[in-house]
């Protein structure tokens, strides 16, 4: 009997050496899983502590940018209008320009013409070509046609830009010719 009895406590006494040999290697183990707990605890106080304010902070932030943003939206709404009103100002001041280049054009050439038509030499009355209205004897339908033919413009006279001030020395030669 006094083997199995052996063989249990010689069991007991290796079994006690583990455990012995398991709780010194767990000690060292057991302190740093308590030191990160600690740690953890600290980390979480200051979380609690600093995450709320910080949260508002942010919360705050972010209703800042929006209303700046709708500040700057507001602005580029307001800058768009007067771009607008300057574009409008502008083809508005360069229409007037245009016009009174026009104007002013008409005037010198309006002026150029009276200046010539009153500084010209007055001709000698010829009363021999001509008769008095009531005299003149009536047209033959051939010579109205003729008379049409003469008085149309054509096409290219129709549409011809910028004629009209150069017109100014035509119209001299058609007063000489009336008197």
């Amino acid at each position: 009997m006094i083997e199995p009895l052996f063989w249990l406590g010689l069991s007991l006494l290796l079994v006690a050496t583990s455990l012995t040999a398991v709780l010194v290697a767990a000690i060292p183990a057991l302190q740093e899983l308590a030191r990160a707990a600690r740690s953890a605890e600290k980390l979480f106080d200051t979380l609690s502590r600093e995450l709320p304010p910080t949260l508002e902070a942010i919360r705050v932030t972010g209703l800042e940018i929006t209303d700046l943003t709708d500040d700057v939206s507001e602005g580029v709404k307001s800058a768009n209008k007067v771009v607008k009103q300057v574009d409008q100002s502008l083809d508005s001041a360069r229409i007037q320009a245009q016009n009174l280049q026009v104007g002013t054009r008409s005037i010198f050439v309006g002026a150029k013409a009276a200046w010539k038509n009153f500084t010209r030499q007055k001709p000698t009355r010829r009363t021999g070509d001509r008769l008095p209205s009531n005299e003149k004897p009536p047209l033959t339908l051939r010579e109205r046609e003729v008379l049409k033919q003469e008085n149309r413009r054509s096409k290219t006279e129709v549409y011809r830009t910028n004629d009209g001030y150069s017109d100014a020395a035509s119209w001299e030669n058609n007063f000489d010719d009336e008197d």
